[in-house]
């Protein structure tokens, strides 16, 4: 049975099968009988390789520790708010450090937390970096190559031009790291693109 760990790129928890390329947490959100809680414990939330070092926890849910989450890629996580881990993804999060200007991982997250709870904005699709992602019509969708993409949990489904305006999903301060070129050291985009 799938656990409610899987992160959409509104940042919302759901069950689903599908795992994705990117794990991370937002601290502990589950209980004892592994159901989740609350959709958030405080302001670090980090998108981590899935193995690092040979490490690889075998239970995304244990009990007293952290909530394991699987995103289906680097997109999706910093469109939910995530960024890089400090130590599984040194160099990303390094990265986004400097194309921020924040001096560390307290006025990163502190930003971030802000863009996450704060109004969404209205942009020109076109303007977006690739990576982007903005919500159409209830759902969200990726921006990539001049068009956009439908997320999915398993992946990208039905494509469309990228014109016109939209609210933008992904936060400002991730868009500005993504405007950058920066691509980062996991797949930016999981390769199921119909």
């Amino acid at each position: 049975m799938p656990l409610q760990n899987r992160v959409t790129p509104l940042g919302e928890l759901i069950e689903t099968p599908e795992r994705g390329l990117v794990y991370g947490n937002r601290g502990r959100l589950h209980d004892e009988s592994r159901r989740i809680r609350r959709s958030y414990d405080g302001r670090r939330w980090i998108a981590c390789r899935l193995e690092f070092r040979g490490r690889r926890r075998p239970d995304p849910m244990p009990p007293g520790r952290y909530t394991g989450l699987f995103f289906l890629d680097d997109a999706t996580a910093l469109a939910a708010g995530h960024r890089p881990c400090a130590e599984c993804r040194n160099a990303d999060y390094r990265g986004s450090l400097a194309l921020t200007g924040a001096a560390g991982a307290d006025e990163l997250d502190r930003r971030l937390h802000e863009e996450r709870l704060g109004p969404k904005l209205e942009r020109d699709v076109g303007s977006l970096p690739d990576g982007a992602f903005v919500l159409l019509d209830g759902a969200p969708w990726l921006v990539l190559d001049g068009e956009l993409l439908r997320w999915t949990p398993g992946g990208y489904a039905e494509r469309r031009r990228a014109t016109g305006r939209a609210t933008v999903v992904t936060p400002a301060t991730s868009l500005h790291v993504l405007a950058s070129g920066w691509t980062g050291t996991v797949p930016l985009v999981h390769h199921n693109r119909r």
